[in-house]
């Protein structure tokens, strides 16, 4: 159909505010804000950031982000330094995968993977 406009996922915060700033650190646009979830926005893509925290969930979301250039998108974010300012586990970064795109990964407040991917084209 083409009435759709975007599929946004909900992405669940153990630490609602932790979350937020994390997301505000590697460079997304807080758009909208209530008390249970946040609209959260790089370029014309967005997620809603949700208080719901399941660690099962979290656990095993993964979330793809396809960009132009990973490496020039992996130097302008900065993803290790949210290491030390959030507590999260060490990013991973770019690297040909066997299945043929180049892939950075980053782990959330709340364990949600980010693939940060470059498009093969």
């Amino acid at each position: 159909m083409d009435d759709v406009l975007a599929i946004r996922p909900f992405v669940p915060s153990r630490d609602f505010a932790v979350s937020k700033a994390f997301y505000q650190a590697l460079g997304f646009r807080l758009t909208l804000e209530d008390d249970s979830i946040a609209i959260l926005k790089m370029g014309s893509f967005s997620f809603i950031l949700s208080k719901f925290y399941t660690e099962g969930c979290a656990d095993n979301l993964m979330l793809q982000m396809l960009v132009r250039d990973v490496d020039a998108w992996w130097a302008q974010a900065e993803p290790a330094k949210l290491v030390e300012s959030f507590g999260v586990r060490p990013p991973k970064a770019p690297a040909m995968q066997p299945w043929g795109m180049k892939v950075g990964f980053l782990i959330d407040p709340s364990g949600v993977c980010w693939h940060v991917a470059e498009v093969p084209f």
